[in-house]
């Protein structure tokens, strides 16, 4: 059976409303005004530096190196234990439970810590379900760069797999490696999906599964 990497955030979970949540509580503790769900959103994806930084500069207040690394120092440790706000996207669990059943070898590559991955699993009764798990910190580059998903795809070491993800970043990292890309569409791209590249896109989870028999078809 075809292996099968999934991207985490905005692809089997919304994160987005505990994201925001912990970064305007981080800001609050240093008396600046909330950001808005939507801009927060658009930040990410391309881990949590990149974020913060990108809070930071939404406020006017980045260029200092002692607040970057307080404020992801603090961003992590909060968020690592914030999950009420954070939800399954619907079919999610079923499908991979599904996809695990056919016999699909499962991964995932995410930017998001290794630490907050692993308790965002294990609150959703997901940390047996991958083989492998690459993070954002697991290696010296993350996405977009190819490093993590060609790990992730050596770790998993039965052919070449298909990625699933939702954004841009994760539509350039496959293209990078030049592993076939499946796009949820409901997740945090920033642009139509015509503007990304994909081999194939899905709107629900349930149609995940048949997705990919045509996939693996396709590529035999």
């Amino acid at each position: 059976m075809i292996p099968v990497i999934f991207d985490l955030d905005g692809t089997l979970i919304d994160s987005a409303p505990s994201i925001h949540q912990v970064a305007n509580d981080v800001l609050a503790i240093k008396d600046q005004p909330p950001l808005d769900l939507a801009l927060i959103t658009s930040f990410i994806g391309n881990g949590v530096g990149v974020l913060v930084g990108r809070v930071l500069k939404a406020r006017g207040i980045d260029g200092d190196p002692d607040l970057n690394r307080w404020m992801i120092g603090e961003f992590v440790a909060r968020y690592e234990c914030q999950h009420a706000l954070t939800t399954l996207y619907p079919g999610a669990a079923e499908t991979l439970a599904a996809l695990t059943h056919a016999g699909h070898p499962l991964g995932l590559c995410t930017n998001k810590p290794l630490g907050p991955t692993r308790t965002t699993l294990a609150h959703f009764g997901l940390a047996e379900t991958f083989a492998t798990i690459v993070c954002g910190d697991s290696l010296a580059t993350r996405k977009p760069h190819p490093a993590p998903l060609l790990h992730a795809a050596q770790a998993l070491g039965v052919g070449k797999p298909i990625y699933v993800g939702d954004s841009e970043v994760d539509a350039e990292t496959a293209v990078r490696a030049e592993i076939p890309f499946a796009l949820f569409t409901g997740g945090y791209r920033n642009n139509p999906p015509e503007a990304i590249p994909h081999q194939a896109r899905f709107d629900h989870h349930r149609d995940l599964p048949t997705l990919i028999v045509r996939m693996a078809a396709r590529a035999a």
